[in-house]
């Protein structure tokens, strides 16, 4: 094929990839002990939020335990059905569409990509427990007429290992759930995911390492970006989807662009400008592309005068340079 033959392929290919010309300006809407007021709903509006990402939890003892165990009297009121139900109320009240996203929590926080069992028979019981978990948020996904349901959360062992049950397990949650669907893939995970074609939208956490500088410059980390950028299109293409980071954001430390994943609490001092140019990059490179459907920054608490802040070196944006950032671009898009 010539060249001037494969732009027109190209081209034509993004155009059917791109959904709509509005951007998911989102943000992981962390849950919280108690019901979300409408005023704390209204600080995202006035961000310029359009997306919201609501994340009800299901919880396992270890990386090889079978049982998934969610919707208990002593998990916190935004983690349960009844608390998914009235955040999702309240988000859509200010005209702010929501993407439900269960996740898993193990014990000791190991980390959910290595959740392997030892024997068949305890696959079995995984995948028994893990439908349970994921159709039940995929009924209140419907009932509650979300716009995007994500069918997992960074699980590469469990998906690799039990492909068949994946492939069943969407055609089942179609059965309950009519709206969009995602999967967030690891930011290393992604290229292997088997089940693309199945879904709507090719989910990304998008943690990827970009520069190994204290405090990296925008352009610096827009370099950083283009080899991964250069997969994300391909992929994009190759399976006629657009691609959506479903997690993406920064601490507010030194190095925050070197091993963006990282999440251990430490007292280093909190380095605003990194987060807030890391920030900045990666909606200058993505948001203006037909094929990138946009992002969930992670994450965001529900009590907004109380977190975040200059001395706080966490991934929220809250009160931080960062949050004018996000303002200031997701207005913009």
């Amino acid at each position: 094929m010539n060249k001037i033959g494969f732009l027109f392929l190209v081209v034509v290919q993004l155009s059917c990839v791109s959904q709509n010309n509005e951007k998911i300006n989102g943000v992981s809407f962390v849950a919280s002990r108690g019901e979300v007021k409408q005023e704390q709903v209204t600080v995202l509006k006035n961000n310029y939020v359009n997306h919201a990402a609501v994340m009800p939890l299901g919880f396992m003892k270890g990386i090889s335990s079978p049982e998934i165990a969610f919707n208990m009297d002593n998990q916190w009121f935004g983690e349960t059905n009844e608390g998914v139900k009235q955040y999702v109320q309240s988000i859509k009240k200010q005209h702010i569409k929501v993407m439900m996203k269960p996740q898993i929590w193990v014990r000791r926080g190991e980390f959910t990509g290595t959740i392997k069992m030892n024997s068949e028979a305890d696959w079995k019981v995984l995948e028994v427990s893990y439908e349970k978990f994921i159709l039940n948020y995929a009924s209140i996904a419907q009932e509650m007429q979300v716009s995007i349901f994500c069918i997992g959360t960074e699980l590469e062992l469990f998906v690799k290992n039990r492909p068949a049950y994946w492939t069943e397990l969407i055609t089942r949650i179609k059965s309950v759930y009519k709206g969009k669907l995602t999967y967030a893939a690891n930011w290393d995970e992604f290229k292997r995911t088997h089940f693309w074609e199945d879904i709507d939208y090719i989910g990304v956490d998008a943690y990827f390492p970009l520069s190994q500088e204290k405090t990296p410059t925008i352009e610096e980390l827009k370099i950083g970006w283009q080899k991964h950028k250069k997969v994300l299109l391909a992929l994009s293409i190759a399976k006629n989807k657009p691609i959506l980071f479903t997690e993406y954001g920064y601490r507010s430390t030194d190095y925050t662009a070197r091993k963006p994943w990282l999440v251990e609490r430490n007292n280093s001092p909190a380095n605003l400008l990194a987060q807030s140019n890391a920030t900045a990059a990666i909606i200058e490179e993505f948001w203006k592309e037909e094929w990138f459907a946009g992002g969930y920054v992670w994450k965001w608490f529900v009590n907004h005068e109380k977190s975040g802040g200059k001395e706080n070196n966490r991934f929220t944006p809250q009160n931080k340079p960062a949050q004018d950032v996000l303002k200031r671009f997701y207005k913009t898009f």
